[in-house]
């Protein structure tokens, strides 16, 4: 019934120009077509999509059959069902990217299953044309990837729990042949363009999911295909002109200039070279590509860069996880292995450079720490006191934008370096000045705790003049629309935001509690 339905629809419209399908056209040749591949008449379909008569209503209404075309592949993985459809390349690519996009793990990962080996085909197809086309396929894919679950257990990559095992071997059977393409391309031009693309995928993959996963061990794991994965990644590189100790050394290099390819930054993306570093340091990937002889001075630079950039990654997703208790202390452990002076600089390190009120307050917190153990009988050290401690105390007690610094934003960071203040005013003496507190204490009224007064007064009267709009707009509104920095919150109602704003004049009340106390302490230590 089906297979009449929809050869009469396309007889009727071989008459017809292409601009003058019906929608009842397009419905039933849709419906009957979908009908037809359902019931495995996969072959009388082909013939009328591959009659020459047929192209016309083809290109027009082809379109209609391909999600449904693609619903019964992942449920029939029906390998000849990839024929059903003759379209032009471009149009199919779009098509079949469309296609890829979902949002639950399991459809994502069968989607890609079945897709990546027709999208191969159809980039194929587009000959000299194709870079652009493969970058944005490589982009989507990983897109959909970086939506799948690690895996964290040797259990969950054997049994391949989350499907990204699958995926990953998938990806590199997609992109392999574009590889050796590019490997023995002439064209110079045509070959710059594909190398971007395939460099680009590189490092998207060193940072997502390769820079995240805990690859393991042979010992622990005989056959990883997570482990496999990167090292065909880092044969890619090679592959493209791109070998692996240049890239390693690529941070201590000066800049390159290649003149029409991607920024610096761009091209080489640190999170991306760190990852590298760790997977051919610490995982011995690609060691037989990796000069042997190197100084210490190499090899510091080497490990610190590897460290520094993955570290102060996993810390900003510990303090965002669900499991952030269980996380710090992970953390912990691993700075209580540094010794004194380690402590000392990783700790300016972080101050420096995470840029995230979290990280720097639970770093404030540690530094708090030292200097308690450091004051006590038998535990001095010259990194936590004195002369030494100066520099690090400077940048801590400092506001990132001064009066004007966003004080929620910046909260874990304010409150930690107002108790580290606070401890400091208590424990050390005018007369010892063990931590040098009371020498630069002037310094740091100009520098923090003025410039943080006139910005918890500016904060509290901006946040009261909006209270009082929104208790007087209360009643002409019923829902509010509420953004933070550049970002839109979900509506709220105007009794939400009246709490949220009290919430706000509360924590200045407590930031301004805390100075108060401190200028207390301040004036009864310099007295007696």
């Amino acid at each position: 019934m089906a297979l009449e339905q929809l050869s009469d629809v396309v007889q009727r419209c071989q008459a017809l120009p292409n601009d003058s399908y019906t929608t009842e056209d397009y419905d039933v040749f849709t419906i009957a077509g979908r009908t037809c591949i359902e019931e495995g008449n996969s072959a009388q379909v082909l013939s009328i999509v591959l009659d020459e008569k047929n192209q016309d209503i083809v290109r027009s209404m082809g379109w209609n059959l391909l999600p449904p075309l693609i619903q019964v592949l992942l449920k029939k993985e029906d390998k000849n069902l990839s024929h059903c459809l003759t379209c032009r390349p471009k149009e199919l690519l779009i098509g079949l990217l469309e296609q890829l996009e979902q949002d639950d793990p399991e459809p994502i990962a069968e989607s890609l299953h079945l897709l990546l080996n027709p999208l191969q085909k159809v980039l194929l197809c587009l000959g000299s044309r194709k870079a652009s086309s493969l970058g944005m396929s490589l982009s989507s894919v990983l897109d959909q990837v970086a939506k799948l679950p690690l895996p964290h257990t040797k259990e969950q990559e054997e049994d391949d729990v989350f499907s990204l095992c699958r995926c990953c071997t998938d990806l590199t059977d997609f992109v392999r042949p574009f590889v050796h393409e590019m490997a023995g391309d002439q064209d110079r031009g045509k070959e710059d363009e594909l190398r971007t693309e395939l460099l680009k995928f590189c490092m998207k993959t060193l940072s997502h999911p390769l820079l995240e996963v805990q690859l393991k061990d042979p010992d622990t794991l005989a056959v990883s295909p997570l482990r496999n994965f990167a090292t065909e990644i880092l044969n890619t590189l090679s592959a493209i002109g791109e070998p692996v100790p240049s890239l390693v050394f690529q941070p201590l290099l000066k800049r390159k200039q290649v003149p029409g390819f991607l920024e610096e930054e761009v091209r080489y993306p640190k999170e991306s070279l760190a990852c590298l570093a760790h997977l051919v340091f610490v995982h011995h990937l690609a060691a037989d590509t990796f000069p042997s002889v190197f100084s210490n001075l190499d090899l510091f630079f080497l490990f610190y860069f590897s460290f520094e950039i993955k570290f102060t990654y996993v810390l900003r997703h510990l303090l965002l996880c669900p499991q952030r208790t269980r996380g710090l202390k992970v953390f912990q452990l691993s700075v209580d292995k540094f010794d004194t002076e380690a402590k000392y600089n990783f700790f300016q390190y972080m101050l420096k450079t995470s840029n995230h009120s979290g990280v720097e307050g639970y770093v404030i917190k540690n530094i708090k720490n030292q200097i308690d153990f450091a004051l006590r009988p038998g535990n001095s050290n010259t990194w936590f006191e004195g002369v030494h401690l100066l520099p690090l105390l400077r940048k801590v007690l400092t506001l990132p934008d001064g009066p004007e610094t966003d004080l929620l934003q910046y909260l874990d960071r304010v409150m930690e370096s107002l108790n580290l203040l606070r401890y400091l005013i208590i424990r050390d003496k005018v007369t010892e000045n063990q931590t040098g507190i009371w020498t630069e204490l002037y310094k740091i009224e100009d520098a923090f705790i003025k410039p943080l007064r006139v910005g918890v007064n500016m904060s509290r009267a901006h946040y009261e003049r909006e209270l009082h709009n929104t208790m007087e707009t209360k009643r002409k509104e019923s829902v509010l629309s509420v953004s933070v920095g550049d970002e839109k919150l979900p509506n709220m109602t105007s009794e939400s935001q009246i709490q949220a704003l009290h919430s706000a004049l509360h924590t200045f009340d407590m930031i301004e509690s805390v100075l108060v106390r401190i200028e207390e302490l301040t004036e009864v230590k310099e007295t007696h």
